[in-house]
């Protein structure tokens, strides 16, 4: 699947705020290892934390992907992503 640069952004844009969510949720709920969280947390937080592995993925391949197709390294293009992204607070 071709990417455009602008679509790798906005990938990386949504899993910054997926890990932003589960940040915030361990901040609320407390540290999962601690369980002391009820069942209802702990399926919010584990919902949380599988939509920012599975964004964090998608964004790797689409990386991946988009650096073969233009013949660049990957970690360049990545970099030039995560500026061009920005942090939350920067948008």
């Amino acid at each position: 699947m071709a990417h455009t640069f602008d679509e790798l952004v906005e990938k990386q844009r949504a899993a910054a705020a997926a890990h932003a969510q589960v940040l915030h949720l361990r901040e609320a709920y407390g540290p999962p290892a601690e369980r002391g969280m009820t069942g209802a947390q702990a399926g919010t937080y584990e919902t949380a934390v599988r939509a920012w592995r599975d964004l964090a993925r998608d964004v790797q391949t689409a990386l991946s992907e988009y650096a073969r197709q233009t013949g660049r390294p990957r970690a360049e293009v990545e970099a030039e992503v995560e500026r061009a992204a920005g942090a939350p607070e920067e948008r």
